[in-house]
């Protein structure tokens, strides 16, 4: 959590924006000066903006809102729901969790998201792996150990969320994604030569051709403005680690890309800024996306048996 002290600009400047308060803390994305209460309301605007301008939703839709108790998720429920009653989208919310079966991590999360159900008035429905798939994170990696469990559980929950959302009948499923987490996914699927994956992984929103659209309104927002958000607002998250990923590829990019944003704040928009210029050759074979066999769920190979 990004604490008070380091927040603070040093000395008694005033917020640059409203002239009349004092400078709280120093936005990481343009590095003004401002108070908390123009911060709030620089940051709810701007994603309030990136949800106009790309037409993520439209009255009446129902949208699922991917919870899992950090700070990324419990910030997206706060903000939505203020945001759609503030600017009358006319949305009906839902948070959905999935309980992967990890012992002393998502257990606990869920009880912050359960929390979250009654502070923000927003219903829960939470699937998990146990009555889905027979199996719990525990036990799959009890079986085959740490190496590739990410991959295992990045599949699983990806059609966890689809089929908890196909139950409570919604429209789309809006996640926490920010600005970092496109970024680190960018240079990741550069770093392996992931082409199909490339070409998508900037879209604001995804999966059209699935059975529910995603949207990530949080695209431009950096994690340490959310960090900060939740940190002034007081919200209610959790902060703790999945115990199966501190080795994860992805940790690697993301050490990087914290580097980078440390020379130049800029560097995060500057690589989702290139992700969404590639072009990826007409002649280039793509790999087809197939269902599986079993379920008829979409699945990333052609077949799976």
């Amino acid at each position: 959590m990004a604490s008070e002290a380091a927040a603070k600009p040093r000395g008694d400047r005033l917020c640059t924006i409203c002239n009349t308060k004092q400078a709280a803390l120093k936005r990481p994305k343009t590095l003004e000066q401002i108070c908390k209460e123009c911060f709030y309301a620089v940051l709810e605007d701007e994603i309030h903006r990136v949800i106009v301008d790309n037409h993520l939703f439209k009255r009446g839709e129902r949208v699922a809102i991917g919870a899992s108790g950090g700070k990324d998720s419990t910030v997206l429920a706060y903000v939505m729901a203020e945001l759609n009653r503030r600017h009358d989208y006319g949305l009906d919310l839902f948070l959905l969790s999935v309980d992967e079966g990890i012992t002393g991590y998502r257990d606990d999360s869920l009880e912050t998201v359960k929390r979250n159900e009654i502070q923000y008035g927003i219903p829960l429905k939470v699937v998990s792996y146990k009555d889905l798939y027979g199996w719990t994170m525990d036990e799959i990696v009890k079986l085959i150990g740490l190496k590739n469990n990410c991959t295992f559980c990045g599949v699983f929950r990806r059609q966890a969320l689809d089929r908890g959302a196909s139950l409570l009948k919604v429209d789309k499923i809006v996640t926490g994604h920010n600005a970092d987490d496109i970024a680190e996914t960018v240079l990741l699927n550069i770093l392996r030569g992931d082409i199909a994956r490339l070409s998508r992984c900037t879209s604001i929103i995804t999966g059209e051709d699935g059975p529910i659209p995603r949207c990530k309104p949080f695209k431009y927002t950096y994690e340490k403005e959310i960090v900060m958000y939740a940190y002034f607002k007081r919200l209610d998250y959790f902060s703790t680690e999945c115990i199966y990923s501190p080795n994860a590829y992805r940790g690697f990019a993301r050490e990087f890309i914290k580097d980078l944003e440390r020379i130049r704040p800029r560097a995060i928009l500057d690589i989702i800024k290139s992700g969404e210029d590639f072009r990826i050759a007409t002649h280039t074979k793509m790999p087809e996306q197939g269902n599986c066999e079993r379920c008829g769920y979409i699945s990333s190979q052609v077949k799976m048996v």
